[in-house]
């Protein structure tokens, strides 16, 4: 992703480059309609600063976050630096906790789209019913709703329940997302949405769903990444396409 020069914020390159892609993918958020007015939250870490992340103001709009607006924080969610804006400290419980202990997990979104609070507020959960959910089943962790995720102690059941996935799904709540990378987190956040979607649809059918066998829902994910572009990162194709399609709307989040 080409990026803006960079303003006189005090922060490395490698930070003005994170800056930009977190900006990009809460606007990309914001075009498909995943934001929840002021709340919510997508995280990046600081690539080249131990302990650091980003994330949005509160108070704006997925629409209004900019990469020089975007607010730098500790893992406690203290601000780094001076930024006009605060944080919304309780929403950023469970982001801290995952990348407090969890090193891998660079970027993090949690969501409250319709589509996946309502297949999160199912008992079944995501149901082998159609191609996107092929993508994930096996693969979900999924943790009992415990009110508004601001306590400490909860982290202990969070991170349990998360295992060795990448993926928590807060039931009565919504999808946590966790990845290595932006990209990667991004494609599948849209995987996952679109799963979700195609479920609520499918059974306001009223009609018995088909449901796909495990050996077939194997195949499926082993043969995932026979379509995966040569030579490039997870998500990094996708990420890229919304970013010239958010270009094309409203360049501001570059500044």
């Amino acid at each position: 992703m080409a990026t803006q020069i960079k303003p006189n914020i005090g922060c490395s390159d490698a930070e003005w480059q994170a800056r930009q892609e977190l900006a990009a993918c809460y606007r990309i958020f914001d075009l498909l309609g995943w934001s929840e007015s002021v709340y919510n939250h997508i995280s990046v870490k600081v690539p080249d600063e131990e302990g650091a992340f980003l994330i949005n103001p509160y108070g704006l709009l997925y629409s209004e976050v900019t990469a020089s607006n975007l607010v730098k924080i500790d893992l406690d969610g203290n601000k780094i630096g001076h930024s006009d804006y605060p944080v919304n400290r309780a929403g950023f419980t469970q982001h801290a906790l995952f990348h407090r202990h969890l090193h891998w997990a660079s970027a993090i979104c949690h969501v409250h789209t319709t589509a996946s609070m309502a297949v999160c507020s199912l008992e079944q959960g995501l149901m082998p019913i159609n191609f996107y959910a092929c993508n994930f089943i096996g693969r979900l962790a999924y943790h009992d709703f415990e009110g508004v995720t601001v306590r400490a102690e909860e982290g202990e059941r969070l991170l349990s329940n998360l295992g060795d996935k990448n993926i928590l799904m807060l039931r009565n709540h919504g999808p946590v997302v966790l990845a290595p990378t932006l990209p990667s987190m991004f494609v599948q956040m849209w995987a996952l949405q679109r799963a979700c979607e195609i479920q609520v649809a499918t059974l306001s059918m009223g009609q018995p769903a088909i449901t796909i066998a495990d050996e077939v829902v194997a195949v499926h994910q082993r043969d995932l990444r026979e379509v995966a572009v040569p030579g490039t990162s997870p998500g990094a194709t996708d990420f890229s396409a919304w970013v010239r399609r958010i270009d094309q709307i409203d360049r501001s989040w570059r500044d």
